[in-house]
């Protein structure tokens, strides 16, 4: 996940909405812009602290370079409308299957 961090309150409902059907495991994040904030929450999640991220790029480059099985299947970005671009071009550009809640891009330009 990158976005949700403490105080987010999208993030708690895309957890909670994920966990409904017992399916997917959240096992790395980068949850904040801040990197304490960003540990924080992945240690109030139990999270290994190795999948804990300073950045989203951070993420995305050390994620992709995991043995595919056991790198994420995908990253669901919860951050501000604002900042959806870039993070999901990042991840997708490293081979990582991306969820974003809407919208995806803020441009023509953007999305072309």
């Amino acid at each position: 996940m990158v976005g949700g961090g403490p105080g987010a309150f999208i993030g708690e409902v895309h957890r909670k909405a994920a966990a409904l059907d017992g399916k997917i495991e959240l096992i790395a994040g980068a949850f904040s812009s801040d990197p304490k904030k960003s540990a924080q929450k992945g240690q109030e999640l139990n999270l290994d602290q190795n999948r804990v991220y300073d950045t989203y790029k951070e993420m995305a480059q050390e994620e992709a370079a995991l043995p595919r099985d056991e790198r994420i299947d995908f990253v669901s970005v919860v951050t501000p409308n604002h900042l959806h671009f870039d993070v999901c071009k990042t991840f997708i550009e490293a081979g990582i299957h991306v969820v974003c809640d809407k919208p995806m891009t803020n441009t023509v330009e953007e999305a072309e």
